[in-house]
């Protein structure tokens, strides 16, 4: 079983649900997405697999939502993923992603559904 997560170490849950992976015995392949975005296809895919909308999956207390005027309603869903790509601390973390599904760790234990 391959198993991802987008990751940020500095964000406790984030370091959470890397731990509850690790313990259960899985090794995922980390990615720190702010170091390395997903591309537009790749964060389509993962909202696809979360069942949700772009708007779903920011972080909008981010100073960089209003700053890059994604607060904006008439935005689509491409022009939002791509600013998400842009911007990629508006992505709500962690992201694991296992068996063509993904969840978020908020609460870590979130991810043990799709494992």
């Amino acid at each position: 079983m391959t198993v991802k997560i987008y990751h940020n170490p500095r964000c406790t849950k984030s370091r959470q649900t890397l731990q509850l992976l690790k313990d259960k015995g899985i090794e995922p392949e980390v990615i720190e997405y702010l170091k390395t975005p997903p591309s537009t296809d790749e964060l389509a895919d993962i909202l696809e697999k979360l069942g949700m909308g772009p708007r779903d999956l920011m972080r909008k207390q981010e100073a960089e939502y209003k700053g890059s005027s994604l607060d904006n309603s008439a935005l689509d869903r491409q022009a939002l993923i791509s600013g998400m790509v842009a911007n990629p601390i508006l992505i709500e973390r962690p992201i694991v992603v296992a068996n063509g599904k993904a969840a978020i760790g908020r609460p870590p234990e979130n991810v043990l559904g799709i494992l």
